[in-house]
């Protein structure tokens, strides 16, 4: 099915998204990158291919002389593969690949790759790739940003590709993901089991009970006054739990509007924030070059700071309005965010920054395969000493892909004592699940803790907004993952389900967050786990 999102906001989820997608273009479609010939190196080994025979093979399909050498190391799927890699294009704005490019984000990026992808003498080939890069992105009469295009606009005769290096770094890709497949199967294997254990059978009842909307009625209220651009939705009634929603990088207060819709009309109050340093107006700035960063460091900790400033101003708002005094139970507060927002959920529920092991870290290497370091490491910028990021408000948490492996790390994320839920995709390639929330699931200590895994779910699953309008661009469906509306469902039901049973103090809800309730509301297009404990092997 075709799926798309909207190109003013093609960015919302993040430069490290743009970063990921031309990381994989330029790693996976081998054999590499040339002006007129592509050399690739292994040791004191050296072979060459020219761009003319890559383009003609990439029309017509026909292996030409120069390549038939190399179709006894490849199936024919392979080179079909190949192929298509050589054609497929990313619908990306020239000016907006450009601005990201010269980024810091996208400067390491480009220093990553230019160990790989080297000039004909042997140099870093990071200013290179920059250059052809953006070149392709402004050929769009023949495709765009495509590999191919990026090989015949390289700026010199020839490019190394030092398959040396290269073999490394694919080692490590198909080692993550080994790894990633094994932890998916422990969890499945382990869920299974409690579900064996327990011989319950959840019905099909409870499922479309927690997923409609729920009896109360609802208003919409937009705090201009407050710390943050606020949206704040008040269900009918008095002494309604609060649960607080952080965006991620690009996002803004429509992002998690379908949550927010559904928590207050089961009674809660939801204040949906909206981080100017790091939202969509932050990228938009980006890209017309009135910014320099997609997020500068200072927001890391500006994020959950202004958070607790805007439970000062609700608060205050309380006792300076009678009217609005009974509205919120100001006693019983939660969180929930995906991506940047997912590691402001954990900051405000006591995660604290592990600045030890970020300096030990940082800058990370790109067969560390993970590119939200990029991001974790940049909070090694921020003006010191940190304040404290935890609110002793916050009762309940949830971390939807968050990235926190190093910026808190196994002693950071271990400070946290309230009830913590975790949300993980297994095709997120922005905040890998292994890396981002499967290990730092078992590095948790409270006693309530849950981990919610969507095997193929993506970085997008939980934000995709499938109602696109005119002004959208495709986007490859392997981007999306399969059925977002499934994932969604799925957040909607179990995201009650927690804040019911761990803020609301509803102990009914509790049968909700057990592996079989999760088995009987898992659909086979994105398979759903959930379990409360794990051991992963060393």
């Amino acid at each position: 099915m075709a799926t798309q999102l909207r190109t003013k906001r093609w960015l919302r989820f993040g430069a490290i998204s743009l970063g990921t997608s031309l990381l994989q273009s330029l790693l996976l479609a081998l054999p590499g990158v040339s002006g007129e010939r592509v050399y690739i190196n292994y040791g004191l080994l050296e072979r060459y291919v020219s761009v003319e025979s890559l383009e003609t093979y990439a029309y017509t399909g026909e292996l030409p002389p120069e390549l038939e050498y190399y179709r006894r190391y490849f199936t024919p799927e392979q080179l079909e593969q190949f192929r298509m890699g050589l054609l497929v294009s990313a619908d990306l704005d020239v000016v907006a690949v450009s601005q990201f490019l010269y980024t810091p984000q996208g400067e390491a990026i480009l220093d990553w790759l230019g160990d790989i992808v080297q000039t004909a003498g042997r140099q870093n080939g990071a200013r290179s790739i920059r250059a052809a890069v953006i070149l392709a992105a402004a050929n769009t009469d023949e495709g765009g940003l495509n590999l191919l295009n990026v090989l015949k606009a390289f700026p010199t005769q020839g490019v190394r590709l030092d398959l040396q290096r290269f073999s490394g770094v694919a080692d490590a890709v198909v080692g993550e993901l080994n790894q990633t497949q094994q932890a998916t199967r422990l969890i499945q294997e382990q869920a299974a089991a409690a579900v064996a254990e327990s011989g319950s059978d959840r019905s099909i009842s409870s499922q479309i009970q927690l997923a409609a909307a729920g009896p109360y009625s609802w208003s919409r209220q937009v705090l201009g006054q407050a710390p943050l651009p606020t949206d704040l939705y008040l269900p009918a009634g008095q002494n309604a739990p609060l649960v607080v929603i952080s965006h991620g990088l690009g996002g803004d207060r429509t992002t998690l509007a379908y949550l927010a819709e559904h928590l207050a009309s089961h009674g809660f109050a939801v204040a949906v924030v909206e981080h100017p340093g790091s939202n969509a107006n932050q990228l938009n700035a980006l890209l017309v070059g009135q910014a320099e960063e997609a997020v500068e460091a200072v927001d890391l900790v500006n994020r959950p700071v202004a958070i607790q400033a805007l439970l000062d101003e609700l608060e205050a708002m309380a006792q300076r309005d009678a009217a609005f005094r009974s509205r919120i139970d100001f006693n019983r507060i939660g969180v929930l965010g995906q991506s940047l927002g997912g590691y402001t959920s954990l900051a405000l529920a006591g995660a604290t920054v592990d600045r030890d092991t970020l300096l030990e870290i940082c800058p990370p290497q790109i067969d560390q395969l993970n590119l939200s370091l990029l991001l974790q490491c940049s909070v090694l910028l921020a003006p010191e000493p940190l304040p404290t990021l935890q609110d002793d408000r916050i009762q309940a948490a949830i971390a939807i892909n968050p990235l926190n492996s190093q910026i808190f790390g196994p002693q950071g994320l271990g400070n946290i004592t309230v009830p913590i839920m975790l949300v993980s995709g297994t095709a997120d390639t922005v905040t890998p699940a292994l890396a981002e929330q499967i290990r730092p699931f078992t590095w948790l200590q409270s006693v309530e803790r849950y981990l919610m895994l969507w095997e193929g779910g993506t970085h997008f699953s939980a934000i995709y907004n499938a109602q696109a309008g005119a002004e959208a661009i495709p986007l490859p469906e392997a981007v999306i993952g399969p059925d977002p509306e499934v994932a969604q469902r799925y957040l909607r039901i179990m995201g009650l389900a927690f804040f019911q049973t761990h803020l609301a103090g509803d102990d009914s809800y509790r049968q909700y967050l057990d592996p079989a309730f999760a088995n009987a509301l898992s659909q086979s297009d994105l398979p759903l786990s959930l379990v409360q404990e794990l051991m992963l092997a060393e």
